[in-house]
């Protein structure tokens, strides 16, 4: 599984113009997974996210977690993030999960963290996004789960 964690002040994520997101301090994690991916790649994920330290301690230095500030996680499907562009300038999706895998893994990673952390929220699965977020350093991380 692929995702991108970018710290946030706040973030939200519109669809028709209605929230279905939204949270203050914490990680917007774009989120994809890939052909052949399982729960056990996204329970690594999450693990990996959950405990993540680039949040700032009492002496300005990254290493207190999401979980350590008590920040929220927006998790957001991006199935974008398996492009490929060797072939040349237009992307090839090929790598990304088939739609009903891809939701089905999404689901269940958003099931976990709910699970596991107090403030999740969640964009909308195959929609049509508008994500607003103030990017907090910045401090952006690609991460990947084999």
């Amino acid at each position: 599984m692929l995702a991108v964690a970018q710290r946030v002040s706040e973030a939200k994520v519109l669809v028709d113009g209605r929230v279905t997101g939204e949270i203050g301090h914490g990680f917007l994690v774009l989120v994809c997974a890939e052909r052949g991916d399982s729960e056990a790649q996204a329970d690594k994920l999450l693990a990996k996210i959950l405990k993540l330290r680039v949040f700032s301690d009492d002496a300005g230095k990254m290493n207190r977690s999401v979980q350590d500030v008590a920040g929220g996680l927006l998790l957001v499907s991006q199935f974008t993030l398996a492009a490929d562009t060797s072939g040349g300038n237009r992307p090839s999706f090929t790598n990304a999960a088939a739609p009903e895998e891809g939701r089905r893994l999404y689901d269940y990673f958003v099931a976990q963290a709910r699970a596991a952390h107090p403030v999740v929220q969640t964009g909308e699965f195959a929609a049509d996004m508008k994500v607003h977020l103030v990017n907090d350093g910045p401090v952006t991380i690609p991460l990947t789960v084999r």
